[in-house]
């Protein structure tokens, strides 16, 4: 092919000289979104669709004002998919979308060495409370408090696998909403999807909890790669 020809066709294929937009997926995933919390760290979780049971997790730190990803992970969410947060209702094991602090982490397992955010050692006597009708609903609770039903919560220490590391998801947690749904985290894989967390490889766990740091403000964006719970809406 002729010189001519094969610079005709470099220019015409050239988007930039075009003067079209450049590929959004050269963007730091992060740089297009609506909101990512105000700090310089960030998960985001995102999964192909609604319906989808797995996708990927991806964290991230903003360095000289671009988004840089620290590091990456498969991801599983609900077994019934994804749902608006908002939205939601409990015990239908859909994950919440939408863009939450990470209040703190827990274990059953020592935290890491180098982790920095608040980290709770689960005990024997260690609940989360999901009984909508208790005051302590969609909180830690130690011991099990006695307006909290035992069959309506987590018994912590049970989850050996799930639990081993994790970080407290916000997701109703400042104002809970009754009946929207508690104990949403982001934690180790068991055998399946989730009831409605966020779950990574125990290795992936361990790095994001030697990698976040509370000063840097970290926040988590769920959802979907386009549509109405796209990560780039929140």
């Amino acid at each position: 092919m002729r010189p001519g020809v094969v610079l005709a066709l470099v220019i015409a294929s050239s988007p930039a000289l075009l003067g079209l937009a450049p590929d959004p997926g050269a963007v730091p995933l992060p740089a297009r979104m609506a909101d990512t919390g105000g700090g310089t760290q960030l998960i985001t979780a995102q999964a192909p669709r609604n319906d989808a049971t797995s996708g990927t997790l991806t964290w991230w730190d903003l360095r000289h004002g671009r988004w840089v990803r620290a590091g990456s992970a498969p991801a599983r969410f609900g077994a019934k998919g994804l749902v608006e947060g908002v939205k939601r209702k409990q015990s239908t094991n859909t994950t919440p979308t939408g863009l939450y602090d990470l209040p703190f982490g827990f274990g059953i397992k020592a935290a890491p060495g180098g982790t920095r955010v608040k980290y709770r050692a689960v005990k024997g006597s260690s609940w989360w409370c999901e009984d909508n009708d208790s005051r302590s609903y969609n909180r830690w609770a130690e011991p099990l408090p006695g307006d909290c039903r035992a069959t309506e919560s987590e018994h912590l220490i049970s989850y050996t696998a799930q639990y081993a590391y994790a970080l407290v998801i916000g997701f109703n947690y400042d104002r809970p909403v009754r009946g929207r749904g508690a104990g949403i985290f982001l934690h180790v894989n068991g055998r399946g999807a989730t009831a409605g967390c966020v779950s990574v490889p125990e290795a992936a766990m361990r790095r994001i909890l030697q990698w976040a740091d509370p000063g840097k403000r970290p926040h988590v964006a769920i959802g979907t790669v386009a549509g109405a719970t796209a990560v780039t809406r929140y």
